[in-house]
C-alpha cells in the first residue's frame, strides 16, 4: 500500500489468486461510528484505535493477540469525508498545497476482553509491530494517512498509552532509534473503511504489507516479535540484470511460488529472495510493493518489471518472464506460434555433444545424440527428453498438425511429424531460434 495508491488489482483468487483478477468494488463508509467502547450481549468488551500505517498488515497483527475479539479497518481523526476515495484525494491536496484540512489516519479499531487481556497488552503488540519513530510514513507507505497514532475514549486508555509510549521510547532510545512520533489524541471521529478492506489479508493472504517493527523488545514483554528484515545487498547481485521474489512471512501462495517455480529454477537469470519491502541496498523500485509474491526484473539496478502473485499459473509467469528476456523475433516464435524461415535459424548445423533448452525456463528439451539432419532447413529430432514437451491438436493454416510445446514453459516450439528415422519414425521440426545450446562440459 502507498499513499496514492489504487483499488487492488489482485484479488487472486484467494485470491485463488496476486501478487495479479477482479476486484471488489468499494463501498462508501458514509456514517462515522461513535467512539464509545464497543459490547456484546453478556460480556462488555473495550476497544481502541490505533494507527499503524497499512490497515491490511495492522488488521492481522492485532487479530493475533490472545484475548482481541474483533479488529475492523477505518479511517479517524480526519477533517474530510470518511472513504478511501477521499483520503487518497486529500493526501494529494496537501502535497500540492491545495487544502489544509487534516487528513484521516488509516486505523484499526481493536474491540478486546477486558477479562482476557489488557489494553497494556494491546499495545505492547502496537508498539512492536511497527516503527513509530517515522513520522508520516511507514515503510515504503508516506503520506500523514499513515501516521501512527493511538486514538482514545477515556482519560485512563490516554495514561496507559502515554505511560506506554515512555516504556517504549527508553528501549528504542538504547537500541539507537529516534523519538517516538505517535499521536495519542482523543477519538473525535472514526469512519470503518470499505468492505474489500475488511479481513483483507484473510481474504488475500497473498497481500503485502510491510509491518515488521523495530526489532526492539517492550521492556519485560514476552510476545513474540516480527524479526527484523535486512534488505538484499545489492553488490552481491547481478547488476546486469536480476530477478529479485520479495516475500511475506505466512504467504501460502510464496510458499506454492517457491515449490513450482524457484525449487527448479533453472533459467538464465539469477533469482534472489527477500523479506524486505525495499529494494536492494542501492537499487531502486519503481514503486511501493502492496502484494506478495512480487517478482521484480531488475536492470542495471533499477527496475524494468515486475510480476505480482501468483495463484498456480506457471505459464503465465513464464511468459511475463519469456517477454523480457526474449528477442522480438523469439517472442514471435514462442507466443504467437509463427516460424523463422528455412534455412534461417540458429543451430541447425550444431553437433557437438550437449543439451538444447528452452530459452526461458532453461528446462532441458533435446539431446543432441537425438538430432538429425532432414533437410528441411529447421533442427529436427527423433525423440525428446521425458516429460520435456507437451503436444496439441493445431489446424491453422488450413492444415491438421501436431504442435509441440515446452512442458515447462508452455512456448511454441514447433510442430512433430511421422517421417522420422527410426526408432521413433518422428521429426520434431523446432523453431532453432527458440532453443538454447548448452554443450556437455569437457
Amino acid at each position: 500500500m502507498h499513499a496514492i495508491r489504487s483499488v487492488p488489482l489482485v484479488c487472486l483468487a484467494l485470491c485463488a489468486s496476486l501478487l495479479l483478477s477482479a476486484c471488489a468494488r468499494e463501498t462508501p463508509a458514509a456514517t462515522a461510528r461513535p467512539a464509545d467502547p464497543a459490547t456484546r450481549p453478556g460480556a462488555p468488551l473495550d476497544s481502541i484505535v490505533l494507527g499503524m500505517g497499512c490497515f491490511w498488515g495492522a488488521e492481522k497483527r492485532m487479530s493475533e493477540v490472545p484475548g482481541v475479539v474483533d479488529v475492523e479497518s477505518g479511517y479517524a481523526n480526519g477533517e474530510i469525508a470518511g472513504t478511501y476515495d477521499a483520503v487518497l484525494a486529500q493526501e494529494r491536496a496537501l502535497r500540492r498545497g491545495q487544502s489544509a484540512r487534516r487528513n484521516h489516519a488509516e486505523v484499526v479499531k481493536v474491540r478486546f476482553d477486558p477479562a482476557r487481556t489488557t489494553l497494556e497488552k494491546v499495545l505492547i503488540k502496537f508498539w512492536e509491530n511497527h516503527d513509530p519513530t517515522q513520522g508520516d510514513r511507514q515503510g515504503n507507505d508516506v503520506g500523514s494517512n499513515y501516521r501512527s497514532a493511538i486514538y482514545t475514549h477515556d482519560a485512563a486508555q490516554r495514561a496507559v498509552a502515554e505511560q506506554t509510549r515512555a516504556a517504549y521510547q527508553q528501549a528504542l532510545t538504547k537500541a539507537g532509534f529516534g523519538s517516538i512520533t505517535t499521536e495519542i489524541a482523543p477519538l473525535h471521529a472514526y469512519f470503518p473503511a470499505e468492505t474489500y478492506h475488511q479481513d483483507y489479508l484473510a481474504k488475500n493472504p497473498n497481500g503485502y504489507c510491510g509491518l515488521g517493527g523495530t526489532g526492539v523488545r517492550y521492556p519485560g514483554s514476552d510476545t513474540p516479535l516480527a524479526a527484523p528484515v535486512s534488505r538484499l545487498d545489492g553488490k552481491a547481485l547481478a547488476f546486469a540484470r536480476q530477478l529479485v521474489v520479495f516475500e511475506a512471512e505466512h504467504c501460502d501462495f510464496c510458499k506454492r511460488f517457491k515449490a513450482d517455480v524457484l525449487d527448479h529454477w533453472q533459467a538464465g537469470v539469477p533469482v534472489a529472495r527477500t523479506l524486505a519491502a525495499q529494494a536492494p541496498t542501492g537499487w531502486t523500485l519503481d514503486k511501493p510493493l502492496f502484494a506478495t509474491p512480487t517478482i521484480v526484473l531488475f536492470e542495471q539496478g533499477r527496475e524494468v518489471a515486475r510480476y505480482t502473485g501468483y495463484d498456480g499459473g506457471q505459464a503465465r509467469f513464464w511468459k511475463w518472464l519469456g517477454f523480457r528476456l526474449l528477442t522480438p523475433e523469439q517472442r514471435s516464435i514462442a507466443f504467437e506460434q509463427g516460424t523463422e524461415r528455412a534455412f534461417t535459424g540458429s543451430h541447425l548445423d550444431e553437433k557437438r555433444p550437449g543439451t538444447f533448452v528452452d530459452p526461458v525456463t532453461g528446462a532441458a528439451l533435446f539431446r543432441t545424440d537425438t538430432k538429425f539432419d532432414s533437410g528441411t532447413g529447421w533442427p529436427s529430432f527423433f525423440n525428446p527428453l521425458p516429460g520435456a514437451i507437451t503436444l496439441h491438436e493445431d489446424d491453422s493454416h488450413g492444415m491438421k498438425r501436431v504442435e509441440v510445446r515446452s512442458a515447462s514453459s508452455g512456448i511454441h516450439l514447433g510442430h512433430v511429424f511421422d517421417d522420422g528415422p527410426p526408432p521413433t519414425h518422428k521429426r520434431y521440426c523446432i523453431n532453432g531460434n527458440v532453443l538454447k545450446f548448452v554443450a556437455d562440459a569437457p
